[in-house]
């Protein structure tokens, strides 16, 4: 291929672009575009088929078993030779040897570090070439298990390549139960060769500090690495207001600190609580600039004792916010299909659902710059953990070595981000202790191997950020407690899994009080459009070995199954299945959010796994792969409004206590009305409510008795809030399965519009409970997921993702419980 000439005043050179990419065995040869993955590459060279179509992933299995050599060259005028070279690799995934001209310069184990190799001695003028070798992830995960003191286990059922948890790689490119077992490996940063000047800039932090009368000092530190003592100067620039310092700076690491005072700050709120208001901050050097996004806020974890343990809270610019969110996991599991178009949609899906907090799983990545860049303009909050998943960890010397570099490096990378919330330690590690025979057996020694690592992870973040807000790990009841917070609601966050594995009904989400869940989820399938992606026709079945390789989580189908028994009748054919998983999906997630909002503040933050899908699979996600939204995100925008109302019946249901809450700083006045609905749509008023709602409260507006409520009747619902937020619902007393429900003749047309949007009428002659409507384009629609009665029409309208041809004639498929049961 050829090479790149350096230009005549040389500061860096972009190596990205196209390699040559060989197995070592040399058993493949071809091309690949750097930033990006193995995998992708040979897809795209026809060496493999697609991972996600059909049973693929069991065919690509070999790749992760090769080591994989990435080779280019370039050129460097002898004039410019002289001075101090380095690459700057930002992400290499995992285990790599860095060659330049032959000589080793770099010895790679860790997916989350920047590294900068020094180079000079090994470069000469004219052409040089550059080896990077990724090693088998698999090979090294055996290597290191083989080499540790004892055995270290991880957990089988996530993970089916093993000894993932050797590694500083994500966890879940080892399999998850709903990610596809790959183990990607490749450069999924910028890589340059660069050429120092006086100094180069390794950091930037900021550390906010409140003054009198409002004002705040914006501490500005800047870490400088220089090769040889001098003096540098430094341009400072918040919004325009410039300051210049010139420095001297000693051959190593310098840190310079600079003040910004803000007299009069606009302050950054989280969505739906103010403004997201930034400022521009730039750090300069000649020839080096670097730019941050400032938002000034504060914010505090409160964890103060009360009667039911400890709170477990955040306030924010002195407000108490709800958090309500969902989990994070990687956008893709491919690196090379990540893109920052597509993140934005799943993010802004987030914001429009009402959310104000994602939570950045354990066993992902820490995400890049402009994904955080994102969640800042979105005012969306980030739970962020520390890359560490249901396993346990070596806490070897050079282990903890390992990881905390990766710790000083991410915190002083992304903790000036005004979305960043709260750093905890890991994901579900405290409970892995009782998972495996070997640390039930030995607990002593794997929880001293634990202690170790999450002490390391601490001292690292409270030195690198001292003001960051850290928790141990999640769930946890709190420091230094090892005891199990899946099912103590008292303190602490939670992770509540009852209802999904262990097969408990959704009623049972109201037995415990959670002082913040930061996880809890009943899967679904994905929906039909993305299913014909990676089935043919015939795989059209739960059953099909194509639709278990899509289906990660052991059980999951049969739990999927065995709720619809529990619940409804069982669909007539496999398009409504998938369609009927979905309704009950979002049901099993409203019962539990609804309850626990109608708590605060006793509850104080929902966070449902997950948002989002990696590849198309069957799971937890409200979002399929791709963005679009399944029937539960049109719920969550709905249960996860500001203000919202309720049906909450008691225990032993012999009241409906109708709750409102208010997560706004205003009192809202809410004005309820409820309907009587017979099982063929005709509806009768019932009783009417009106009442005032607290700032930042939850209050019951009306309690009605069930006995009121005759037989094959429904209870409907709609309200509406002075501040204009409104809302309707219905509750079945019992399950859908006992009512015998008519055809509801649903009806549907399609207008287009001139702006490329489709309106599309949907109308009922009889009862139509959870109308969703679909079709085989991805696109938005303005709602889904709605309940029709009797001559009720409702206009939706179909915003496709990609704009379409002029005569593209729409066909939008319409299902309701009705028709899936067989009845519509």
């Amino acid at each position: 291929m050829s090479a790149d000439v350096f230009p005549s005043e040389p500061v860096a050179l972009d190596l990205s672009g196209e390699w040559l990419l060989a197995s070592s065995d040399n058993s493949h040869a071809l091309t690949m575009t750097i930033p990006g993955d193995v995998h992708s590459a040979l897809q795209a060279a026809g060496a493999i088929a697609d991972p996600y179509a059909g049973r693929n992933e069991d065919d690509v299995q070999w790749v992760a078993h090769k080591d994989w050599v990435l080779e280019r060259t370039f050129d460097i005028d002898a004039a410019d030779l002289a001075g101090f070279w380095y690459l700057d690799i930002e992400s290499l995934d995992t285990v790599a040897s860095v060659y330049v001209n032959d000589e080793l310069v770099l010895d790679a184990r860790n997916c989350f570090l920047r590294y900068r190799p020094a180079v000079s001695s090994v470069l000469k003028a004219g052409q040089n070439r550059l080896r990077i070798v990724i090693h088998s992830a698999i090979a090294a995960g055996a290597q290191a298990q083989a080499a540790q003191p004892f055995y270290i286990p991880y957990s089988t059922g996530n993970c089916p390549i093993p000894n993932g948890n050797m590694l500083r790689k994500p966890q879940c490119h080892f399999g998850w139960d709903w990610n596809i077992a790959v183990a990607p490996l490749g450069i999924y940063g910028a890589i340059a060769l660069k050429k120092l000047a006086a100094a180069r800039i390794e950091h930037v932090t900021t550390r906010q500090v409140p003054q009198a009368g409002g004002a705040i000092d914006l501490q500005v530190t800047v870490t400088l690495f220089a090769e040889d003592p001098s003096v540098v100067g430094i341009d400072f620039s918040l919004d325009g207001a410039r300051e210049r310092l010139d420095c001297a700076v000693n051959a190593g690491e310098t840190q310079v600190t600079h003040v910004f005072t803000v007299d009069n700050p606009r302050l950054w709120w989280p969505a739906g609580s103010g403004e997201q208001a930034l400022s521009e901050l730039i750090v300069s050097l000649p020839g080096e600039t670097v730019s941050r996004q400032i938002g000034l806020r504060t914010i505090e974890l409160l964890t103060d004792k009360d009667e039911a343990g400890s709170r477990f809270a955040f306030r924010v610019n002195g407000r108490e916010i709800f958090c309500r969110g969902a989990n994070w996991i990687p956008a893709d599991a491919l690196a090379s299909r990540v893109t920052p178009e597509g993140v934005e949609d799943l993010l802004r899906s987030a914001v429009d659902a009402n959310m104000n907090m994602i939570r950045v799983w354990g066993g992902g990545f820490y995400e890049t710059d402009w994904f955080y860049d994102l969640c800042d303009r979105l005012g969306l909050m980030v739970w962020q953990d520390f890359m560490f998943a249901c396993n346990l960890y070596p806490s070897t010397p050079d282990f903890l070595e390992n990881v905390a570099a990766e710790v000083d490096y991410q915190v002083k990378r992304l903790s000036s981000h005004p979305s960043i919330a709260l750093w905890c330690g890991d994901n579900e590690l405290v409970g892995a202790l009782t998972w495996f025979e070997e640390s039930r057996k030995d607990r002593d020694r794997y929880l001293v191997s634990y202690d170790r690592l999450n002490r390391t992870i601490e001292t690292g973040i409270k030195a690198a950020a001292p003001d960051a807000v850290w928790w141990p790990s999640s769930p946890s009841v709190g420091p230094l407690n090892f005891g199990d917070a899946w099912h103590a609601d008292g303190s602490g966050d939670m992770h509540y899994w009852s209802v999904w594995h262990e097969n408990k009904s959704f009623d049972n989400y109201r037995t415990v009080r959670p002082r913040f869940c930061s996880e809890f989820g009943f899967q679904s399938y994905t929906s039909m459009p993305i299913v014909r992606q990676f089935a043919e026709q015939k795989d059209l079945n739960i059953a099909s070995p194509v639709m278990e390789s899509h289906q990660k989580n052991a059980g999951g189908n049969e739990r999927i199954a065995a709720t619809m028994f529990r619940y409804f009748r069982f669909p007539k054919d496999f398009s409504n299945f998938v369609y009927l998983s979905q309704i009950q999906q979002g049901l099993a997630i409203r019962t539990a959010v609804e309850f626990w909002r109608s708590l605060k503040p006793h509850c104080m933050g929902t966070l449902y796994w997950q948002l989002n899908d990696t590849w198309p699979v069957a799971s937890w996600a409200s979002l399929d792969y791709g963005g679009n939204w399944k029937a539960m995100h049109y719920m969550v925008r709905r249960f996860f409004q500001p203000v919202a109302v309720a049906a909450i019946p008691s225990d032993d249901g012999t009241t409906i206590a109708f709750s409102m809450v208010n997560d706004t700083a205003a009192p809202v006045t809410v004005e309820l009305q409820t309907f009587l609905v017979s099982l063929s749509g005709e509806k009768q008023p019932l009783t009417a409510a009106a009442g005032t709602c607290s700032p930042d409260r939850a209050a019951t507006l009306l309690s009605i008795t069930a006995a009121d409520i005759p037989e094959n009747m429904l209870l409907f619902w709609s309200f509406e809030a002075s501040n204009g937020m409104r809302g309707e619902g219905h509750h079945v007393q019992g399950t859908y399965k006992a009512l015998d429900l008519v055809p509801s003749d649903l009806l549907i047309s399609t207008t287009p519009a001139v702006d490329g949007t489709y309106e599309i009428t949907v109308a009922a002659s009889g009862l139509a409970l959870h109308v969703m409507i679909e079709t085989d384009i991805e696109g938005r629609y303005s709602d889904n997921a709605f309940d029709l009665t009797a001559g009720e029409r409702r206009v939706i309208r179909f915003t496709p993702k990609q704009p379409q041809a002029a005569d593209w004639k729409p066909v939008f498929i319409g299902y309701d419980l009705q028709s899936c049961q067989g009845t519509g």
